[in-house]
């Protein structure tokens, strides 16, 4: 790793002082058998320093844990969450699906893991894909708004953090537990394989963990043709015959994905200090049609004579190495805590286009944060942080569209908060130095300093509802892609420019959320308003370079309006079984100065489903309606809506001290065609069609 002595360095530096208490026991609240997550009425959001629960924050945040979090997760950490209310997912394939919050995706939404940056290039392009697990959470928090003062300027929409566990923060409970799982999936003829183990040793003085998920998809089955209606058209129109056109299957959709961690912790009288090693693997297949050399339809091209031949199918193959080391010390004078965290991830891929190597993109991230959780003064709580991000990214390649550049990034942020009877006031800052290098002549260097804020509140009006309210000004800086691109993006399939002279994003948006409960029903509904001076976003043109369409990364003002809904009622309870109720609604509207639409809006959302449980049974049933999208830019398609029905039962029992549980999962049991209106690849490759996943998931 390229910042493997400056890790080194900081790594004892930090550890000195965890050295100095004694190894000894601390108690620690117990999840389920075999390490799995605690299933608590009061959820701790481990992505705020202070540690609040779900009820105690003023923006809106979702925490999927326990079975919901079971049934959720899926082979992208976007099909994971796009069940909750304000979060939808870019497709890029069945490998490739990135979170969006409240309409937005990319550099404005920060993915991370255990509270650090992935280390990926995901936001550099749609196709790339997130390098975590989501198999292996424990629990996910999407953080929905402006998560800015914590995570920097990437995280102006909205945040979604995945805590694993890879590095224990208290002693499990046991000496030894666990938890695998195997599932397979007949659409894809794929299987997912995941284990865990967890332990402690030395009278629960040091901690263990280490885990594994293996998965292998063959091409998916769809429903029709894998390209649209209006490309089939132009191509029957051009005299192409309707046999040249995939049907039934989507070509290159194929994939295979391998990690691998191992953790280790020891705990002191009031200290602790971890360290993790994580190695992930993939390679997967990009459908023909989405790269823009790939001129036939259904992965087939044709000479001057009318003969077909194979065309370069295009793949990804994407791997990650990643050391992680954390510690924390408690009830150290005026503070309660103080927490190191350092992330070191050295990232490469290459795109092979058949057995060609094509493009290749390496990235270097060093980052460290401190956090230190003060005790209350006059009635304040609070927390103060450093974070520090650096980043090399270099691309190699015809298609290297973005010159070598090293970002760096220091933030400083400020949370307090403090409560005035029956209303919590929150308020906090950040202020970020950024500076970007790139490695080529005649590109400036380009330095930002992005300052944000917040002010919220929640008011408990009685034991059944509390009424939330935040304001938000955020800043960004702009991403060395957006300022320096020049060449062919084929993902995109255009020729990407960039703009040097590119101001800082500047957002001012708030947030007004109302949330009932009473045992039986647990509901939300919240309204929310972001305006954007300086937007930054890809502008398409009529001019054309390299035979591509060229699109400038331009600037714009931009409005962001919508909704979100969500309830889930327990309405019957009886000898038949506790039957709930659960229903989500959402939508978003945008706005431009220029009067044109933004590229790839988000379509609105309303489903609900039924779900059941009796002793160890439980089932559920229902149905997502996503409506059309013709609110598009200029050059996009427009997407139909579709109706997604989905069903699932599972049994659960205990033999010999283990818990099992055996699943079936059924997903777009309709077999219905659908296009996501976010993807670049709505016009050449629909979502899967009747899917069935079987599985058997086991605790000891």
């Amino acid at each position: 790793m390229k910042h493997a002595p400056l890790t080194l360095a900081i790594a004892t530096i930090l550890a000195f002082p965890f050295g100095l208490a004694n190894a000894q026991s601390t108690s620690v609240a117990s999840g389920e058998k075999g390490a799995a997550p605690a299933e608590l009425d009061r959820v701790q959001v481990t992505a705020s320093p202070l540690r609040n629960g779900i009820d105690e924050i003023a923006k809106p945040i979702t925490v999927l844990t326990g079975e919901e979090l079971n049934r959720a997760k899926g082979a992208t950490l976007g099909e994971t969450v796009e069940g909750e209310a304000g979060v939808q997912s870019t497709f890029f394939g069945v490998g490739v699906g990135r979170p969006i919050i409240r309409g937005q995706e990319g550099s404005r939404v920060q993915v991370l893991a255990n509270n650090m940056l992935t280390g990926d290039v995901s936001t550099v392009s749609s196709d790339h894909a997130v390098t975590l697990e989501p198999f292996l959470a424990d629990q996910i928090e999407v953080l929905r708004g402006p998560a800015v003062l914590l995570y920097g300027s990437g995280a102006i929409a909205g945040a979604v953090n995945v805590v694993d566990g890879r590095i224990p923060t208290t002693p499990y409970a046991d000496a030894f537990g666990g938890k695998a799982e195997l599932r397979y999936n007949t659409n894809n003829d794929g299987y997912t394989g995941m284990g865990r183990l967890d332990g402690t040793f030395a009278n629960d003085a040091f901690s263990w963990h280490v885990d594994f998920v293996t998965r292998d998809f063959e091409d998916y089955d769809i429903p029709g043709y894998a390209f649209s209606k209006d490309l089939i058209d132009e191509g029957l129109a051009e005299g192409e015959s309707l046999d040249e056109f995939s049907k039934g299957t989507q070509p290159n959709s194929n994939l295979t994905a391998d990690s691998f961690a191992a953790g280790l912790t020891w705990f002191g009288d009031n200290s602790w200090l971890g360290a993790s090693y994580n190695r992930f693997e993939t390679n997967y297949g990009v459908p023909p049609g989405a790269h823009a050399h790939e001129e036939g339809h259904g992965g087939e091209d044709h000479d001057e004579d009318g003969a077909e031949e194979e065309s370069e199918l295009v793949r990804i193959d994407m791997s990650q190495s990643r050391f992680d080391l954390q510690g924390g010390i408690n009830d150290v004078g005026i503070f309660k805590s103080l927490v190191m965290r350092l992330a070191d991830t050295d990232y490469e891929h290459t795109e092979l286009e058949g057995t060609e190597t094509g493009t290749q993109f390496f990235s270097d991230t060093l980052e460290v944060r401190l956090e230190a959780a003060q005790k209350q003064w006059n009635g304040w709580d609070g927390a103060f942080g450093i974070q520090y991000v650096d980043n090399d990214f270099e691309a190699v390649g015809d298609e290297a569209f973005v010159p070598p550049t090293s970002t760096t990034d220091w933030g400083f942020f400020v949370l307090q908060e403090r409560e005035f009877g029956d209303f919590k006031l929150e308020i906090g800052a950040r202020y970020d130095d950024v500076s970007l290098k790139p490695d080529a002549v005649g590109l400036p260097d380009r330095s930002y300093n992005p300052f944000s804020y917040s002010l919220g509140g929640i008011w408990k009006i009685n034991d059944l509802f509390h009424l939330t309210a935040a304001f938000d000004g955020a800043q960004r800086a702009p991403r060395a892609e957006e300022l320096y691109a020049f060449g062919p993006h084929v993902a995109t399939g255009t020729f990407e420019i960039g703009n040097q002279d590119l101001d800082k994003e500047e957002s001012i948006g708030g947030n007004i959320g109302l949330h009932f409960h009473d045992g039986k029903i647990d509901a939300s509904v919240s309204v929310y308003r972001t305006e954007y001076d300086n937007f930054i976003y890809l502008e398409g043109s009529d001019v054309e370079l390299d035979e591509l369409p060229v699109a400038y990364w331009s600037q714009t003002d931009a409005t962001f309006t919508g909704w979100e809904a969500q309830l889930s009622w327990d309405f019957l309870e009886n000898q038949s079984g506790l039957w709930t109720f659960n229903a989500l609604a959402d939508s978003v509207n945008t706005d431009t100065g220029g009067g044109d639409n933004l590229p790839r809006i988000v379509p609105s959302r309303l489903g609900a489903d039924i779900a059941w449980q009796l002793g160890n049974w439980t089932a559920g049933f229902g149905l997502v309606h996503v409506y059309g999208q013709d609110e598009t830019a200029p050059g996009e398609t427009e997407t139909d809506g579709y109706n997604m029905v989905n069903a699932n039962i599972a049994y659960r029992w205990t033999a010999g001290g283990t818990d099992l549980q055996v699943f079936l999962d059924g997903s777009n049991l309709a077999d219905e065609e659908a296009r996501v209106s976010t993807s670049y690849l709505k016009d050449f490759a629909p979502l899967p069609g009747r899917t069935f996943e079987a599985g058997i998931r086991i605790y000891f």
